[in-house]
């Protein structure tokens, strides 16, 4: 049931979830997660997304320690259609690196950028797009629950941007520095019963001779309107770092422009360890408008709500006749 995946999926707002236009009438944010979905925030939408880290490394054979805080950030904008958007996120990052080779430990305080990138991102297919709103059942629960194949196509987006790094930044490889390339492509499924799939698959700093491969697979469950839950894998290739980092964590709606949320990352080798805990929010500034009326965004967020009562009543009036035969 595409109407109700999209109330439970948006609202939850873990990685951008929706099924059947780029705006939603709640928040859809990529946090907690570090994947992008496939759609946009919607135009005229400004968006913030924020979360404080505590850093945690030990890498055992070469015996250094690194301990402090990390922020990630993005803004991003609708800009002229609803299936583009403008993005500006990064990393700064303020920490500790202890050596205690030979027994003997020295301190280093470093803090940097580990990224900071401007780019764009469009949507070239939508598979819900053309498709008309799928009714619900008020017959069978079941039906509503079903597989449905046509989830197997994912919507797609492109990503295309650029990093600025600066010299001696102690988080980059040694000759990362100025402007670099970033390419990105982005798929998203919407299944029943409140599960979303995005994958990213990313090519950074192109140029560079420690340019990286990337992929996000990140799997998210809306339980109910307000919370939900994710877990996420990021894999890392490279000659300067490669990884694989795992992610759990949850979001909570606090209204219908906020989203709070948190999750943990760690990794299951020891050059370096890793394990961080991230914090965050996301916040929208919504002065999307309704192409087809001229509606404020207020104003759609009631018309959808009186949809939405309207459509619960048919079915809790559905249940009560079953009920009494």
């Amino acid at each position: 049931m595409i109407s109700l995946q999209t109330k439970l999926t948006s609202i939850l707002l873990l990685i951008s979830f929706l099924a059947s236009a780029q705006y939603t009438d709640v928040i859809n944010s990529n946090r907690p997660g570090v994947s992008q979905s496939a759609f946009a925030v919607g135009k005229n939408v400004l968006q913030f997304e924020l979360g404080p880290s505590i850093i945690k490394e030990e890498h055992t054979p070469l015996q250094y320690e690194v301990s402090g805080f990390a922020v990630d950030f993005a803004a991003r904008y609708g800009l002229l259609f609803e299936e583009l958007e403008i993005i500006l996120d990064g990393v700064y990052q303020n920490d500790t690196f202890t050596n205690n080779i030979s027994n003997i430990s020295t301190e280093e305080g470093r803090s940097n950028f580990k990224r900071f990138t401007i780019g764009a991102k469009y949507l070239v297919y939508d598979p819900y797009k053309n498709a008309g709103e799928d009714k619900p059942n008020l017959y069978s629960w079941k039906a509503n629950r079903a597989f449905k194949w046509k989830s197997l196509i994912p919507a797609v987006s492109v990503y295309v941007g650029a990093n600025f790094d600066t010299e001696n930044n102690p988080y980059t490889a040694p000759d990362v520095e100025g402007i670099s390339p970033k390419v990105m492509i982005a798929t998203q499924n919407n299944f029943a019963g409140g599960w979303v799939l995005v994958l990213n698959l990313i090519k950074d700093r192109i140029g560079s001779e420690f340019s990286d491969f990337q992929y996000i697979v990140t799997l998210t469950h809306s339980f109910n309107p307000k919370w939900a839950i994710f877990g996420e894998a990021q894999g890392i290739s490279s000659d300067f770092y490669a990884d694989n980092i795992f992610r759990v964590g949850a979001g909570y709606l606090l209204n219908k422009d906020f989203q709070l949320d948190a999750n943990i990352a760690f990794n299951t080798k020891d050059t370096p360890s890793i394990f961080n805990f991230n914090f965050g929010a996301s916040y929208r500034f919504d002065f999307h408008t309704d192409p087809d009326n001229g509606d404020s965004a207020e104003d759609e967020y009631k018309r959808q709500a009186r949809k939405r009562k309207k459509k619960k009543k048919k079915t809790d009036d559905f249940d009560d006749y079953k009920d009494e035969r």
